[in-house]
């Protein structure tokens, strides 16, 4: 195959993609997953961000300290 013929192949593959991308972006479907994780994201743009209070932060860490030594005694 030279060169010339897979620039061919690759601009009708562009064109005929682009083709079905606008027809499916005017219907108004959600149509892959990638596009439903967009639109997630969208909607959960107005929820406010949770905070930890620093004693809750702390009992977190020295659990997780816990669970890290534990582990590490289990290897040994």
């Amino acid at each position: 195959m030279s060169i010339d013929s897979i620039l061919a192949e690759i601009d009708t593959e562009i064109a005929r993609l682009t083709q079905v991308r606008s027809l499916l972006a005017g219907s108004g479907k959600v149509t892959s997953a990638f596009s439903e994780r967009k639109t997630k994201k969208i909607a959960n743009k107005g929820r406010k961000k949770r905070v930890l209070s620093p004693e809750a932060r702390k009992r977190i860490a020295d659990a997780q300290r816990k669970r890290w030594a534990a582990q590490k005694a289990k290897s040994k």
